[in-house]
């Protein structure tokens, strides 16, 4: 009976060592195993903690200083677009005003062509006069020299016709007897004689003073119509002085918009690209908004991610911890039950198992994100020994 027991004990040895073998095998390998997994963690901590103090510090410094450059760059295109509406408005303004003055000298200049087609005119008008008088003058002449002509024939006829009475008389002063009760033929013919040259002196008189009066006539219309003519030449050239000061003026101003309105042109075509470059600057700020939203959102899903490792991790390492524990009971229950047989081998050294054997809390971090905005966050402690 007593050599059946040792056998019994022998063979419940041998076979408690061969567990024991095996448990501790599995314990090494737990432990190596637990042990890089202890390792992992404090590399993913740490690499939490880089992750999450880069998070916080793009949270907090990356979109105020960004967002800062943008309103900043923001608030000087507004500016600049603001300074080119004002420049554009001032030269619109300028452009009407020039429209405005050309518009009142070409009145202007219609009404001095206007005049000077008036005053044109008239000077045909006294240009016709002139040439009226003119011919007049001729024809006068011309009938004074046939009067002067007609006197002077007159005049020689007068002659003759007293000659050859004279003649006559003295071939019959002869033969003539001289009679009281007859009429004195001479004194009868110097009578006729006297008559007929005041008659003619009284004609020729009559004609001087026509021909002086007609003469004076006509130089006083010649006179006048020259100084009528004197009068519209010199309106005339006033005329022709102002309507080309007026197109001097007038090519001036047009000179003047051109250049305004190619200023105006040129200013409206930068506006154009520098808007259409400010909207490209938008878009692109607005791009890299984005972007920095999507990063943003990028890194907090890392973050969640590795806080859902940290968890799997946190649970598997106490799912781990359960199974020492329940392996340490399972093994402590043979060894005080087989006491009394004092082997050595059923000392088990938990030295290491107690000294892993702390106390651990396990802080489960929840974060609800969307579209790189963090909605809620949630912690929650689990305290294990």
């Amino acid at each position: 009976s007593g050599k059946m027991d040792f056998s019994l004990a022998a063979a419940l040895n041998s076979e408690f060592r061969e567990t024991r073998t095996n448990e501790k095998v599995e314990m090494m390998e737990l432990n190596d195993r637990f042990a890089s997994y202890i390792e992992k963690v404090r590399l993913l901590e740490q690499q939490n903690k880089v992750l999450v103090l880069e998070l916080n510090q793009a949270r907090d410094q990356e979109p105020s200083r960004a967002a800062d450059v943008y309103q900043e760059e923001l608030r000087e295109l507004r500016r600049r677009v603001e300074q080119l509406a004002t420049a554009k408005a001032r030269l619109e303004m300028e452009r009407d005003n020039l429209a405005e003055d050309l518009g009142s000298l070409q009145q202007k200049l219609q009404d001095e062509v206007t005049l000077r087609l008036e005053a044109e005119s008239n000077l045909a008008a006294y240009r016709q006069d002139v040439d009226n008088a003119a011919l007049a003058r001729l024809d006068l002449e011309r009938r004074v020299g046939t009067l002067q002509d007609e006197i002077a024939f007159l005049r020689k006829v007068h002659e003759e016709e007293l000659r050859e009475l004279q003649e006559q008389l003295a071939r019959q002063r002869v033969h003539v007897e001289v009679d009281a009760s007859k009429p004195d033929l001479t004194a009868a013919l110097r009578d006729i004689r006297s008559q007929y040259e005041a008659m003619a002196a009284s004609n020729v008189q009559e004609t001087e003073e026509w021909y002086k009066s007609k003469f004076a006539d006509l130089t006083d219309v010649a006179a006048r119509h020259a100084e009528a003519l004197r009068l519209a030449k010199q309106e005339a050239n006033e005329y022709r002085r102002q309507l080309q000061a007026l197109t001097c003026d007038l090519e001036a101003l047009r000179g003047s918009n051109e250049s305004l309105e190619r200023q105006l042109r040129e200013l409206e075509e930068r506006y154009a690209l520098e808007t259409a470059g400010y909207q490209d600057t938008v878009v692109r700020l607005e791009e890299d908004i984005r972007s920095l939203k999507e990063e943003m959102a990028r890194h907090v899903q890392d973050y969640q991610d590795l806080l859902n490792v940290k968890l799997a991790l946190d649970i598997e390492i106490a799912t781990y911890r359960k199974l020492l524990e329940g392996e340490e009971s399972r093994i402590t229950i043979p060894v005080q039950s087989f006491s009394n047989l004092q082997i050595r081998e059923t000392s088990l050294d938990t030295k290491s198992v107690s000294e892993a054997h702390v106390k651990r809390s396990i802080v489960v971090k929840t974060v609800e994100t969307r579209d790189g905005e963090v909605l809620k966050e949630s912690k929650q402690e689990h305290k294990e020994v």
